[in-house]
């Protein structure tokens, strides 16, 4: 199994998945040791997702993109892109000014996905979008490696479910859990929809009165 020694690690109230985009605004003073750091090695970080206080077990590391914006302050603005997963073995908060830990990587089983299952939950996914109002772009779910990380990311998806999802190690299973999520939130979402719809053609709900003229 791959480890990594040391690796910076960035606590976040979020998750970072592989491949995705994040902007980050970096103002504290570790962080900004943090960023200085990865710069000037090359090297990545690693995003955990902390909640209460309490640590996720599984992150994923992150390698800066580009730096956006220097402010004269020392802030700075970045874009990471996630990486690989990894699972913390042991934290340090000794070693330099911010936390770095020995971790290993998970890697995937070597399973596929079964063909119907994918167009699914891709037409799941695109149902989703189109009741939140979004675009939906054909082209997102093309030529991707791990299609469950892709459709997490907009997925209507919890802090935990999202930790869950990043934790599990098998891309099918991962698209078993998004299309019975997917199964569970729609209807609610059509049915809020719904209500809502019905709310604006007549005002007749008692908890809902008609707006004054």
């Amino acid at each position: 199994m791959n480890s990594i020694s040391s690796l910076p690690l960035f606590p976040l109230s979020l998750v970072l998945y592989p491949d995705e985009q994040l902007s980050l605004h970096i103002f504290e003073e570790r962080y900004r040791d943090l960023t200085a750091y990865c710069l000037e090695h090359d090297v990545a970080f690693g995003v955990v997702c902390v909640d209460d206080d309490e640590w996720a077990d599984v992150g994923t590391t992150a390698r800066i993109d580009r730096v956006v914006k220097r402010y004269d302050d020392g802030r700075s603005d970045i874009v990471v892109r996630g990486g690989e997963r990894f699972r913390i073995e042991t934290v340090y908060d000794d070693q330099a000014s911010y936390y770095t830990a020995d971790v290993s990587i998970v890697e995937d089983e070597p399973t596929g996905v079964d063909l119907e299952l994918k167009e699914r939950v891709i037409t799941q996914h695109m149902k989703l979008l189109e009741l939140a109002g979004r675009t939906v772009r054909p082209d997102l779910y093309e030529d991707v490696d791990r299609l469950s990380f892709v459709l997490a990311q907009n997925g209507a998806l919890d802090g935990a479910q999202k930790q869950e999802l990043l934790e599990i190690t098998s891309e099918s299973e991962r698209i078993q859990y998004l299309i019975q999520h997917f199964e569970t939130v729609i209807p609610r979402i059509k049915q809020k929809e719904g209500v809502q719809r019905r709310i604006r053609s007549n005002g007749h709900f008692k908890d809902f009165p008609p707006e004054e003229v």
